[in-house]
This record gives C-alpha cells, sequence and structure tokens, in this order.
C-alpha cells in the first residue's frame, strides 16, 4: 500500500486493473481517457515502479519519541526557541478542520508553526504521548475524551510535517496506542 501511494492516480488505476483483477487494456484506456497503448505503458511503468520498490524504512520509535517529547516540553513551557529547533526549517503543518489562520488547511515554516503552535500552550497540559499510526505523535483527550491527535513526520532530528486531526471520523480511523517503555 505504502508504494501504491507513490504512484500517480492513472497509473494506480491501470496496474490494479490490469494486474490485479485482469481487466483488459481496451476497457481501461476509456476509463483513464487514453489510448490502450498509453494505458498498457502506465501500468508498466507503474509495475516497474512497484517491483523496484525498496522496503520502508525501519522506524527509529526512540528517536521518534525524543523528539516528540521535546516538541511537548517546548510547548507546556511556552518555549519558542525550544519548540523551532525541533522543527525542519521547511516543516509543514496540516489541519483537517482548516483552523488555521484564515481559514487555511496548511501552514509552512518552523517561525510560523512554532508561533501557531505556541497559541495551544495553556492547553498542552491535556496533550500525550501517544503512538499515532505506529509512529510517534501526541493524542490530545480531555475529560477522558479523544478530541483530536498530531501527527508527526520525521527526517532526521527535526519533525518536517504534522498532521492535526480532529475531525471525529478521521480520528475514528486513527490506530492510536499508548507509548511503550
Amino acid at each position: 500500500m505504502v508504494v501504491l501511494d507513490t504512484l500517480a492516480p492513472a497509473e494506480r488505476l491501470a496496474f490494479v486493473l490490469h494486474d490485479i483483477f485482469a481487466v483488459p487494456f481496451d476497457d481501461i484506456a476509456p476509463i483513464l481517457e487514453r489510448s490502450p497503448v498509453a494505458a498498457r505503458q502506465l501500468a508498466s511503468r507503474a509495475r516497474r515502479r512497484v517491483q523496484g520498490a525498496t522496503p520502508p524504512r525501519q522506524i527509529d520509535l526512540a528517536r521518534q519519541r525524543r523528539i516528540v517529547d521535546a516538541f511537548l516540553a517546548a510547548l507546556r513551557h511556552g518555549d519558542f526557541d525550544a519548540l523551532v529547533a525541533v522543527l525542519d526549517p521547511e516543516v509543514v503543518l496540516r489541519d483537517d478542520s482548516a483552523g488555521l489562520p484564515g481559514g487555511a488547511a496548511t501552514m509552512r515554516g518552523a517561525q510560523a508553526v512554532g508561533a501557531f503552535a505556541l497559541r495551544y500552550s495553556r492547553g498542552a497540559r491535556f496533550v500525550r504521548p501517544a503512538l499515532v499510526d505506529g509512529t510517534a505523535g501526541l493524542a490530545i483527550g480531555l475529560r477522558g475524551r479523544l478530541i483530536g491527535a498530531l501527527r508527526f513526520t520525521f527526517s532526521g532530528d527535526a519533525i518536517t510535517e504534522i498532521e492535526m486531526i480532529s475531525d471525529r471520523d478521521r480520528l475514528r480511523h486513527v490506530d492510536l496506542a499508548a507509548p511503550g517503555g
């Protein structure tokens, strides 16, 4: 699934329909609004990418937890410099509720993301470390009820992406667990 997600939508469709469901290229072509030859080429390119894909990197949960712990400590102490220190300069923040300034769904840059995160410094007491979809993240609970989660993407010792999940339907599909010792 990880590899399939890296394919372009037309490649993925051609590959899955042909290689998984044995649909002929003559039937796939109209769906893609391409010729049968082009549909065959898309499936072939996808097949090469799937076969040549390297397995996902081993996740270093201990490193991730240290980074998330530093993020949470900086948030709780209102320490802007410490917060920015764990963020990649080009970090991307995504909010499924479009609750960012101006109703945006995305914010970029360590300075902007750090300043925005500090707005929640007082509420950080309701935030706990968690495994979110198998990686170190944060769970937000109020009166014993989950109200949000933060899923992080990491590169080295920095957070490169933060996904704020607060939509109830999305939260139901998040794999959330207590971090291991």
